[in-house]
Parts: C-alpha cells; sequence; structure tokens
C-alpha cells in the first residue's frame, strides 16, 4: 500500500530509480517475497542501476525511505528483520480460532524419513526469503545474527543429538557470507555443534561458496581487514568478499529447496502428505459441524 505523509519534489534522475525500484518490488511481489533494503539495494546493483559503493548505498536508503513517505513506493514491500513488533492474536468468536487452527494444522513429515534436516543462515535480515521456503519443506530454520549464542547452539547440539540417538541421518545446511568471519561461522556452528551433540556433526556450506561466486557474480565488496581471519582469508581467497544478500532470493530459495529434497524419500513424503490432508479434512468436518450447531460469537 502506498500511502504519503510528506509532500516532496524530486528530481527526474530520482524519479527513474524510484521506477527501477518499483519494478523490482512488482517482481518480487508476484513471487511472494517482500525485501530488505540491503536485497533491493543489491538488486539495483546487479542489474547496473547503481555503483556499488557506502555512499551508493546510503543514497539509495535515503531514496527509498523518502519516496516511501510521499508515497510512491508501497510501505509494505520492504522489510526490516532486525526490529519486528510481535502482536497478540486475537479472535472474533471460538468458531474463528478453530478454523485458524484447521488451516495450520501439520504433522511432522520427516518422522517417517531416514534423514533429519535443519537449515541455518547467517543472517537474520534472509529470514524473509528462506523461512517459507523451509516452512514448506518443513525443515526447521534457524536465523543468526552473525555468531550463533551460546544458548542457542548447546539447544540445537542436544535437539540433534536426540535425533541422532533415534537412528537419524543428520543433515545441517548452513548458508553465510563470503568474508573473513562468515567462512569461519561454518567451522563454529560444526564445531559447537559437535561440543554439544557429543558426537561430530556433519555441516554442509550450500552458500555462498567461491564457486557460487565465479558463476553468479554477485556484487563484490573489499574484505574487512580488521577482521582478526582476514589474512588467513586474504592467501585463499583475495582482498574481495561477497555479501549472501547480494544473490537473487529466487536462486537462495532453489539452492536450500534442491538440497533438502535430495535428502528426503519421496514416496515417504507423498505418504506423510496424504496422511496430514486426511487429517486435516476430519478437521474441516470438525469446523462445519460447530458451525452448524450455532456455537457462533452471540
Amino acid at each position: 500500500m502506498r500511502e504519503a505523509f510528506i509532500k516532496k519534489t524530486f528530481t527526474d534522475k530520482s524519479l527513474t530509480k524510484i521506477k527501477l525500484i518499483n519494478a523490482i518490488l512488482d517482481e518480487y511481489r508476484a513471487d511472494g517475497y517482500v525485501l530488505t533494503l540491503r536485497q533491493l539495494y543489491y538488486q539495483m546493483v546487479a542489474r547496473g542501476h547503481i555503483e556499488n559503493t557506502l555512499q551508493s548505498y546510503k543514497r539509495t536508503v535515503n531514496l527509498v525511505g523518502e519516496a516511501r513517505m510521499a508515497g510512491l513506493v508501497d510501505w509494505a514491500m520492504i522489510t526490516d528483520r532486525n526490529r519486528e513488533t510481535v502482536t497478540p492474536p486475537h479472535w472474533d468468536s471460538p468458531a474463528e480460532i478453530v478454523e485458524a487452527a484447521a488451516r495450520a494444522f501439520a504433522i511432522d513429515k520427516w518422522a517417517s524419513q531416514p534423514n533429519y534436516v535443519e537449515v541455518m543462515v547467517e543472517k537474520d535480515a534472509l529470514a524473509g526469503v528462506l523461512a517459507p521456503v523451509c516452512r514448506a519443506l518443513d525443515v526447521r530454520f534457524t536465523a543468526n545474527k552473525g555468531y550463533n549464542s551460546l544458548s542457542n547452539m548447546y539447544e540445537a547440539g542436544r535437539r540433534i543429538a536426540d535425533y541422532l540417538e533415534d537412528g537419524k541421518d543428520v543433515f545441517v545446511m548452513y548458508l553465510g557470507d563470503h568474508d573473513p568471519s562468515g567462512i569461519d561461522m561454518t567451522r563454529d556452528v560444526r564445531d559447537r555443534l559437535s561440543l554439544f551433540a557429543e558426537l561430530d556433526i556433519a555441516v554442509k556450506r550450500l552458500a555462498l561458496n567461491y564457486d557460487q561466486v565465479e558463476t553468479l557474480h554477485p556484487p563484490e565488496n573489499p574484505a574487512k581487514e580488521s577482521d582478526s581471519r582476514y589474512r588467513a582469508y586474504l592467501l585463499q581467497f583475495g582482498e574481495s568478499s561477497w555479501e549472501l544478500d547480494a544473490i537473487e532470493p529466487r536462486m537462495l530459495a532453489q539452492i536450500v529447496t534442491q538440497a533438502v529434497e535430495d535428502l528426503r524419500d519421496p514416496d515417504l513424503w507423498e505418504q506423510a502428505v496424504a496422511h496430514e490432508q486426511a487429517m486435516r479434512t476430519e478437521l474441516d468436518k470438525f469446523v462445519k459441524t460447530y458451525r452448524s450447531n450455532g456455537k457462533q460469537k452471540p
């Protein structure tokens, strides 16, 4: 929704950029995605509309902010994953919550699978892209803010240990920036999960890997020389680094989807889906009976 709160006259150059911004947002709207400012910026860079510099990023942030305030850019299409408001749920009638529960009903479709899968990402800002993908795949998803916390790693390690004891083969998928710390975070996740699970845990880095950098050509940034891991990174990869945010969102979704689907038995999956649907049908019948008995809000 576009709503204007200020009056502002934009230059022709700015209006052209706003038009390009809206075209990108409309493109992702059609696929059900909402972008962060960082993702929008990288899409502008990747398509050759702006240069990849700190000044360019600041100009883009300011322009998008002013355009939203002036009613030229849809407020709902840009999200801030670091500042979200939690709203308590409310219902107008008992029937409404029963219907909502029926729609949300799901079984653990991996329970019958020989494998157990989790997906972790370095950046909370990418939850908007990857959380819906993992929800559709019915796998646990964790969004971090850099290095994961001790508490989260302990809980994940003990959880994974339980699945291993149940005879499952465990696969942890990780996605992070291709920079000195981002590369090291894969090692950190593996080491701490193994420590708390008291078993060796394999962690597969799905992205961002150097072969993907060579294939996808995301915008590059200088690696931070102040990072304690810079020298080792420099010797292996050179002076450039690349952010996970720069990868086209649909490509990220495809990478995760393919990796997870490769680990599940399709026949067992279809059986679980059919079983879930049968139980959801029972719930739908219950909701209809509930409504027909007149148990509505007075």
